[in-house]
């Protein structure tokens, strides 16, 4: 009989523990939470098997494994659990760690993992934003830190789009996406490290089928939501997800498409004027209303989800810092656009340049910070997704 030496990395399970795992040495493998979900597939049932690698510390197992990432964390599991254990909240944990360390630099995922880093991530765009105003007011705006452009409140006056806003936000946004994609591929081997490819029967599918699928699925849809119960019976409403990641979805597409006809309109009214377009916009201008429809609908989904997230039971559910980082950034972006909007129209001149320099702080840390964040779940997950699909499983 062949024999496997396992090597525990005790150090791994304290890191999952304090991630929000630390209902793991609760846990005494009895397969229940396998039992009881209903996401899980028969060929590959969790989380059994990642409780097991969690609490043998088996770190390279369990970061190579697809099916963290599929957990919709609904509770059966911690409310079958005859031992009180939570194996969602290990998984949330074990995604969590893997946010921390998929990318550099190391530094940024660190402070990404605890409240004590907060104040270094939010003073390094504050400085960033301080030092832009600064040198603008000084330098073409006559010294005027509050400046008015015939009498109106304009934010352009100092944040200007082509100096400022638009090359840092590019700059930002796509080294973010530079790398989530460089953390996606690491991911991809690391699946593929561990799990190696799955017997597939029956006909195959081009990898951009499934991906079509998964999108359809799993981001438009949201089918999964409705297949994953909605919660255990707490005594206390349970609330479906599904409605607030909509509006969440919704509302951040809806801003996207503002952001992508504002630039536009700018730098392609450079060369063809008549296509340009100058703000601030006419609050019944469509592209006005869209960016406030946007935004109204992302605040509905911000209070479904943070309602849902504080009734939910101690007993079966745990809110790690992960999750209120995320809801409390997007809170931020959402209720500083609003207030700069109503502070410009009410020309209060200086409550406007305040928050309007807290919401570009805000934007930056909500698309700087991505690769490390919850919100890179998204690509994560998506990842995880297209590999079980095209690996055996449906």
């Amino acid at each position: 009989m062949a024999k496997v030496t396992l090597t525990p990395d005790s150090g791994f399970a304290r890191e999952l523990m304090d991630a929000g795992g630390d209902s793991l040495k609760k846990c005494y493998q009895c397969a229940t939470c396998a039992v009881a979900c209903p996401m899980a597939p028969d060929n590959s049932p969790y989380p059994r098997k990642e409780m097991v690698w969690a609490s043998w510390g088996q770190k390279d197992k369990l970061m190579g494994d697809p099916d963290i990432w599929l957990c919709h964390n609904c509770g059966n599991c911690a409310e079958l659990c005859p031992r009180g254990a939570k194996p969602a909240d290990v998984m949330s944990a074990a995604r969590n760690v893997v946010y921390k360390n998929l990318v550099g630099p190391a530094k940024v995922g660190e402070w990404m993992s605890s409240p004590k880093g907060l104040p270094m991530l939010f003073l390094i765009p504050a400085v960033l934003w301080l030092v832009v105003w600064a040198i603008m007011a000084n330098c073409f705006a006559g010294g005027e830190w509050f400046p008015r452009v015939d009498g109106r409140i304009v934010f352009g006056s100092i944040f200007y789009g082509d100096y400022t806003i638009d090359p840092l936000f590019m700059i930002t946004f796509f080294g973010a996406l530079f790398l989530i994609a460089k953390g996606c591929v690491k991911l991809w081997k690391q699946f593929r490290q561990t799990k190696g490819k799955t017997l597939v029967l029956g006909p195959t599918k081009p990898w951009y089928i499934h991906l079509v699928q998964m999108l359809w699925d799993e981001v438009v849809t949201h089918k999964k939501f409705d297949d994953c119960q909605t919660g255990p019976r707490t005594g206390q409403p349970e609330n479906s997800r599904k409605f607030g990641h909509i509006c969440m979805i919704i509302g951040f597409a809806s801003l996207a498409v503002v952001t992508a006809i504002v630039a536009g309109g700018h730098w392609i009214g450079k060369v063809i004027p008549f296509l340009s377009i100058h703000t601030p916009m006419p609050l019944y201008f469509p592209v006005k209303l869209l960016a406030n429809f946007g935004a109204i609908v992302l605040i509905v989904g911000l209070v479904s989800l943070t309602l849902r997230r504080k009734r939910q039971n101690p007993k079966f559910f745990s809110s790690n810092y992960h999750d209120w980082y995320l809801l409390g950034i997007i809170w931020a972006v959402a209720l500083t656009g609003l207030l700069s909007q109503l502070f410009r129209l009410a020309d209060a001149v200086h409550c406007a340049f305040l928050v309007y320099y807290l919401h570009l702080v805000f934007v930056w840390m909500l698309f700087a910070y991505l690769p490390w964040s919850k919100l890179g779940h998204l690509a994560y997950r998506a990842t995880a997704l297209l590999y079980v699909r095209m690996y055996g499983r449906g």
